[in-house]
């Protein structure tokens, strides 16, 4: 078995879709109005599907704007740089970049439906052998 993706339902897939793409500098590939994904260099995909999709699987299954227990992760060559980049527009920061206990410095900020996301980089010796950096 191989994890596949994770896919986000979103109010509004083109406010999301263009959230992510600006913050990654990765471009959505579109199957469909209500269905895109973003794929990372290192084979991960993000995907985002319209509340529209919802039905095709179950109805009411998934709310956007709901979640508060995932947060999604980007290893970033420079978390610093990013940050002075996002600060120009990200509208909801979480923290502003800091060192974390584990080695990781990260930036975190919600998305358009209120997702966490993190965005960090290895710094210490040990998280930079663990993320091959």
């Amino acid at each position: 078995m191989n994890f596949a993706s994770t896919r986000l339902i979103a109010a509004d897939i083109n406010a999301s879709v263009a959230f992510y793409e600006k913050a990654t500098g990765t471009p959505a590939t579109w199957s469909t109005p209500d269905f895109a994904e973003l794929r990372t260099p290192a084979g991960a995909t993000l995907a985002i599907g319209s509340e529209r999709t919802v039905p095709l699987f179950a109805p009411d299954s998934a709310v956007p704007a709901a979640n508060r227990s995932v947060i999604l992760e980007f290893l970033v060559e420079d978390v610093d740089a990013l940050w002075k980049e996002l600060a120009t527009w990200v509208t909801d920061v979480v923290a502003e970049p800091q060192t974390l206990p584990w080695g990781n410095r990260s930036l975190l900020v919600r998305d358009p439906d209120g997702t966490l996301v993190n965005f960090f980089t290895p710094v210490t010796p040990e998280a930079r052998e663990k993320f091959g950096v």
